[in-house]
């Protein structure tokens, strides 16, 4: 995996055998995408993952689509959650801890996250149909897994009640962007600390 960094920014490229993904973003951007892994229903969850963090996204994913959507729905969680650790450095200054309530119709999804270098993910998620178009249902379940793993952070997300399946994922999105623009924030009291008692993060 090729990465570079700078400021709050990060670039990483990931080839395998099955997947080639490429992530570019910055964590103090405007929320401006550009996405395309071939997967439209993805891109579009990925396109409001930015508008409602403010994280700037340039996302190219191609992958082995004629075999199922998995490689290229895991790996570019994989790359966007490493673009991410790497362009929050040491993790100085972060607000670290956020959460969000999002509405959606008929559905409520809250995510909460702390933003601490150890990752873990709890999914309360769960769908009634196998499919949203094209795309398995239970592969959303491997993006956020991958996501927060590579990102470093512990990801509780629980979808409280809902009925249609694309209000709930995109629920999801949405809750998991407004958490992240918010912990992902530097906080102005403290911006030259690390948020935690020990003196660092991650371990």
């Amino acid at each position: 995996m090729l990465a570079e960094t700078g400021g709050r920014t990060a670039t990483v490229e990931r080839k395998t055998k099955e997947t080639e993904v490429f992530v570019s973003l910055d964590l103090d951007g405007t929320g401006d995408y550009d996405v395309d892994t071939g997967i439209g229903f993805l891109d579009h969850m990925l396109e409001q993952l930015s508008r409602h963090s403010l994280i700037d996204l340039k996302v190219r994913a191609e992958g082995d689509l004629h075999i199922d959507f998995h490689h290229t729905t895991e790996d570019t969680g994989i790359v966007i959650g490493e673009a991410v650790r790497r362009a929050l450095g040491d993790l100085k200054g972060i607000r670290r801890y956020a959460s969000a309530l999002i509405p959606m119709d008929e559905t409520l999804t809250r995510c909460a996250i702390d933003v601490s270098g150890r990752p873990y993910l709890i999914w309360k998620v769960n769908f009634t149909k196998p499919k949203l178009g094209d795309m398995d249902t239970e592969l959303f379940r491997e993006w956020f897994q991958a996501f927060a793993f590579n990102a470093g952070i512990t990801l509780h997300m629980e979808n409280i009640y809902g009925e249609n399946n694309h209000h709930i994922v995109e629920s999801c999105f949405k809750s998991l962007a407004r958490s992240l623009r918010d912990a992902l924030e530097i906080d102005p009291r403290k911006a030259d600390a690390i948020p935690s008692t020990k003196g660092m993060l991650g371990t």
